[in-house]
């Protein structure tokens, strides 16, 4: 994910990678004039006042304290380590007139659906990623529907978390509070999204321009995805999930994917 922001987006002046007291070895054994704007980032400097909830185990308390980095800018842009960039990016294709763009769809509350009210969700103590957008929803006062983002890089800005967090401090103490998922908590970045959604501050756009890799699709289709509709000018993200997962051919194949678009040679 670093290299791909270090070749696709030039204008990013500080990548912050945050750890739970560890330093990658990328980093570690970096070479003299690399990475020179990376830096890493101890869960206990974002924590702060919070330390005593450390260690948490789940990335909603970390994404729910990123706005706490020392020397965050206010306009900033988060992904996760399974998020890269497919080519060069710029300021406009994340934030319009310092406004983030929050690329999504709407769609119905789970209990709204006719299926769920005819069949009810017998996984809805289950802490999904998709309940946990429409708590941070619910928590805004949007009712029935929510803006549902994807597995893309999020344009963010530290005022929104730092004035809503300064004037509902009870809401972020339930949520980080939490070592493990759970049902209670929401997406920090969903609570951002339905705020500047509220306030007007953003505009919304339905192309996720994302190449998805999911570990459940045939793997002949995610070939097709990365070296056919990766050209595709419109493409801008990729997100391979849980790599981890993978059988040894195929994760030998996407790794070399990989190094072959962002080695830094």
């Amino acid at each position: 994910a670093v290299n791909s922001i270090l070749k696709y987006a030039s204008f990013i002046r500080n990548i912050f990678i945050v750890t739970d007291n560890q330093v990658p070895n990328f980093i570690k054994f970096k070479k003299e004039g690399t990475y020179e704007k990376v830096f890493i980032i101890d869960h206990k400097d974002i924590f702060k006042e919070d330390s005593k909830f450390l260690p948490v185990f789940s990335n909603r308390p970390i994404e729910a304290k990123l706005y706490n980095i020392p020397g965050l800018a206010e306009h900033f842009i988060y992904l996760n380590d399974d998020m890269f960039l497919l080519k060069k990016t710029k300021v406009s294709d994340y934030f319009i007139n310092g406004k983030p763009i929050i690329r999504g769809k709407w769609i119905k509350f789970e209990e709204e659906k006719l299926h769920k009210k005819i069949f009810p969700d017998s996984d809805k103590m289950k802490p999904k990623h998709k309940r946990a957008q429409q708590k941070s929803a619910e928590i805004v006062g949007f009712e029935k529907k929510f803006y549902r983002f994807q597995h893309i890089p999020a344009p963010l800005r530290k005022s929104t978390f730092k004035k809503f967090f300064k004037e509902n401090r009870s809401i972020e103490i339930a949520n980080v509070r939490h070592k493990f998922r759970d049902v209670t908590q929401f997406t920090a970045q969903g609570l951002a999204n339905h705020i500047e959604i509220k306030n007007n501050t953003c505009t919304l756009k339905s192309d996720y321009k994302l190449i998805y890799i999911h570990k459940c699709k045939p793997f002949f289709w995610a070939k097709y995805k990365l070296n056919i509709l990766g050209k595709k000018k419109k493409k801008l993200f990729v997100n391979m999930q849980s790599l981890d997962q993978r059988p040894k051919n195929k994760l030998t194949y996407l790794i070399s994917w990989l190094e072959d678009k962002y080695i830094i040679k």
